[in-house]
């Protein structure tokens, strides 16, 4: 799997479009849910700073992305046009391979495991 990360820095009357646009079921992931290789697309808002954002796609490839960029090529010019109007700033951090994914433990997992006894000392 491959990822493809942004900074996007929006201004403070676009955050509610912005995060609209690219949260769950937004306009960014229904214009690729259907292409082949397109696994969704992450989120983040900066805790210090409310304005600063991270967007991640994930596409099974990069050929698989520019194949739907290509297709996709009017749909996509708008929604970016759409966004140049809510943001600062976007800068494209990297792509990156996915190499290992871990694994989060539930929040009723760990106060579940503080709960148990304090494991005996042998002397």
């Amino acid at each position: 799997m491959i990822e493809f990360i942004w900074e996007v820095v929006v201004k403070k009357d676009g955050r509610g479009q912005f995060e609209l646009a690219f949260g769950p079921g937004g306009a960014w992931s229904k214009l690729f849910a259907k292409c082949p290789g397109f696994r969704g697309t992450t989120l983040l808002r900066g805790t210090r700073d409310l304005q600063r954002y991270l967007v991640i796609d994930v596409w099974d490839s990069e050929g698989q992305r520019e194949q739907s960029l290509a297709e996709l090529e009017t749909e996509y010019e708008k929604l970016q046009a759409a966004l140049g109007a809510w943001t600062e700033s976007i800068v494209e951090l990297g792509v990156y391979r996915v190499l290992a994914e871990g694994t989060v433990r539930s929040r009723s997992f760990t106060q579940r495991s503080e709960k148990r006894a304090p494991p005996r000392r042998i002397r």
